[in-house]
C-alpha cells in the first residue's frame, strides 16, 4: 500500500526535518501501524507499507498528519512560519481519514 500527498501550494514551511505521522487502524480499532516518515518542507510525502497479516478483516482507516504540529490554520496565512504559533485562528481541524477495506 502507498499513502501519498503532493506539496501544498500555501508554503507551510515544515522544515528540513519534517515528518508525517501515519496511523493505520483496523476494523477492531487496533492501531496496526503508527509511525513517522520523512515529509518535504512543503508537506509532500510518500509512505509505503505492507498490510500486516494481523489486521482484522473489514473497514480500516488510514490517517496521515504532520508530526508534532499542535495547531491548524486554514486561513491561508502561515502563522507558524512567521513565529506566531499559538496565535493562529483554528478552522476545520478534522483528522483526514481514508478508508481501507481488508479482505482475505
Amino acid at each position: 500500500m502507498k499513502v501519498t500527498a503532493p506539496d501544498a501550494d500555501c508554503n507551510p514551511r515544515y522544515g528540513a526535518n519534517a515528518r508525517i505521522q501515519v496511523i493505520v487502524t483496523d476494523a477492531k480499532g487496533v492501531k496496526v501501524i503508527n509511525t513517522t516518515s520523512p515529509m518535504t518542507d512543503a508537506g509532500g510525502f510518500t509512505y509505503s507499507f505492507d498490510v500486516p497479516d494481523r489486521m482484522a478483516v473489514g473497514d480500516a482507516e488510514v490517517t496521515a498528519m504532520p508530526y508534532n504540529i499542535d495547531w491548524c490554520d486554514d486561513t491561508g496565512r502561515n502563522n507558524r512560519a512567521a513565529g506566531e504559533a499559538g496565535k493562529s485562528k483554528a478552522a476545520s481541524c478534522a483528522m483526514p481519514v481514508e478508508s481501507l477495506s481488508i479482505t482475505r
